[in-house]
């Protein structure tokens, strides 16, 4: 056996050991052993494996597929540019605490720092996270190194020439580690000062409980993973900036909680006591003063819940009058269209959520879902950039072949930002995925910030409102990938009550020159 061809067999049989379950191959030459051998893996049924022509969009594919079955998954490039564009998703899954190996070819040692074509230094190319430059003496390591299970991990391995093998290899099964994250024990939070729980992405059900033992209202975004049950506050944002908010004494902070203005603002406030109970991901700092960290946090059941019931009639009566404001409308909204999303969404389901306004869309318009659905919302927060959505999307749809239904939610610049993500070859798995995209021809988020006040104006699209143009049906039809328009309410409804199967996309057109305004109107409700 050739020295490469056992060397990435080795690397192979020491993912499959960490429990590595997909693999997400793009073509090159100097990666080719490696190749091989996750194809001869997978033909023995050890493995999924996945190809994909562009790196930035097999890396977020592999981020899309670890983040929701919370195994490690590994995506496998050549050296060279190939690696820098595995950057953006080793970045998100940095921050979001997700463990995505990368596995990069590389030239040898000796010609480094050569003229060699494709040949760049790679060593520790993504700063920060753990590293291992392997050869056939440290590829021992890699198990110790893939241990942690809540982390990105980086494997260079250094491949010579012959770079393709002389037979076929037959990996047997063999034992995997299975996930183990080990948590502190609970803290109890005392009663006593009017306190809400606050879940950002990834809190998880935890934070509906501690609310729930409480009788504290809960301001989950919907990717907390703890929006459900009868104290969630779905109009949370609103009433922050009222006399509610105003009379918060104490925070409870779950998850990583990004989306909202207001929360920022409440959480700054030197008069209000905050519990930060610890998440994952790269920084554990939290940007705002914290008076207690704990790992987890329980406090003592309740029978007063006068706090929560002010809450709950506040969220009702703004409920009702947002979904009024928004049914006067004369053209479809991008918040009926998250509405309508959030409610096409079953018990079982599957939805991945684009960054932007999107993501903040839905916040206003899920509904108190049922306890015990296992409906999953996910989105990468991490550092919540718009890179690679359509990938990570797929990625976790295939992930969770399990889920009654997929949905994706995106905007159109989102969307355009990562089109290779729907080019797939014949031989790829396609999973049921419904993707919504709310086309308002360019980036409605800024006109509802600073930059979108009217003395910018002048400034405002060619800095950022972005208006492409982009014909969304011809770049689908490009993919083969079935398109359908809709621009009214009852059209968005029915598109999504009778999905075709496979990856489809449902593009819904609104308006963006009315956003700010609305906006405001939707901002000056009151309850």
């Amino acid at each position: 056996m050739n020295p490469s061809t056992e060397l990435a067999r080795a690397v192979v049989t020491a993912l499959l050991q960490a429990g590595v379950t997909d693999v997400v191959v793009s073509p090159g030459s100097r990666n080719a052993p490696l190749s091989f051998a996750v194809y001869d893996a997978a033909q023995a049924g050890l493995l999924r494996l996945h190809t994909r022509a562009d790196e930035r969009t097999a890396g977020f594919l592999a981020l899309g597929l670890a983040k929701v079955t919370g195994r490690p998954a590994a995506v496998m490039c050549t050296s060279g540019t190939a690696v820098a564009n595995l950057h953006p998703a080793a970045l998100e899954a940095r921050h979001a605490g997700v463990p995505l190996v990368l596995v990069t070819a590389d030239r040898p040692a000796r010609l480094r720092g050569t003229s060699a074509n494709q040949t760049t230094d790679q060593v520790r190319i993504v700063p920060g996270i753990d590293f291992l430059d392997i050869t056939t003496g440290t590829v021992d390591e890699i198990g110790g190194l893939l241990a942690a299970w809540d982390a990105p991990v980086h494997l260079n391995v250094q491949l010579d020439e012959p770079l393709v093998p002389d037979d076929r290899w037959q990996p047997s099964p063999m034992d995997r580690l299975e996930p183990h994250r080990q948590r502190g024990e609970p803290v109890e939070v005392p009663p006593g000062p009017l306190t809400v729980v606050v879940a950002g992405d990834d809190a998880g059900p935890p934070a509906r409980t501690l609310a729930e033992a409480g009788g504290w209202p809960l301001l989950a975004e919907p990717t907390s993973g703890s929006r459900t049950g009868a104290v969630a506050v779905r109009t949370y944002r609103l009433l922050l900036d009222g006399d509610l908010g105003r009379r918060i004494q104490r925070v409870v902070v779950a998850g990583h909680p990004t989306l909202s203005r207001p929360v920022a603002r409440l959480l700054a406030r030197e008069d209000v006591e905050i519990w930060d109970v610890e998440g994952d991901g790269l920084w554990r700092e939290r940007p705002f003063r914290v008076d207690r960290a704990v790992a987890a946090a329980t406090t003592p059941a309740r029978d007063d819940h006068a706090w929560l019931d002010e809450w709950r009639a506040a969220d009702a009566s703004l409920g009702r009058q947002l979904d009024a404001l928004l049914a006067g409308e004369p053209d479809l909204t991008p918040y009926e269209v998250a509405g309508a999303v959030a409610r096409a969404l079953p018990a079982g389901g599957l939805l991945w959520v684009g960054a932007s306004s999107p993501i903040r869309d839905l916040d206003l318009m899920v509904p108190r879902y049922r306890v015990g659905d296992r409906r999953k919302v996910v989105a990468n927060r991490g550092l919540a950039g718009i890179d690679g959505t359509v990938s990570s999307a797929i990625g976790a749809a295939l992930g969770r072949p399990h889920s009654s239904r997929a949905l994706a939610l995106m905007g159109d610049v989102t969307f355009l930002h990562d089109m290779t993500g729907l080019v797939l070859g014949p031989r790829e798995a396609r999973p049921d995925l419904t993707i919504v995209v709310v086309n308002d021809d360019g980036g409605s988020i800024f006109s509802m910030l600073e930059q979108g006040a009217e003395e910018h104006a002048e400034q405002y699209d060619t800095l950022f409102g972005t208006p492409h143009g982009v014909d969304v049906a011809s770049l689908c039809a490009a993919t083969r990938t079935p398109h359908l328009r809709v621009t009214s309410l009852p059209e968005l409804d029915q598109a999504l009550a009778s999905p075709n199967g496979g990856i489809e996309v449902v593009e819904a057109v609104v308006r963006r020159d009315t956003r700010r305004a609305l906006d405001a109107r939707i901002r000056a409700l009151r309850p």
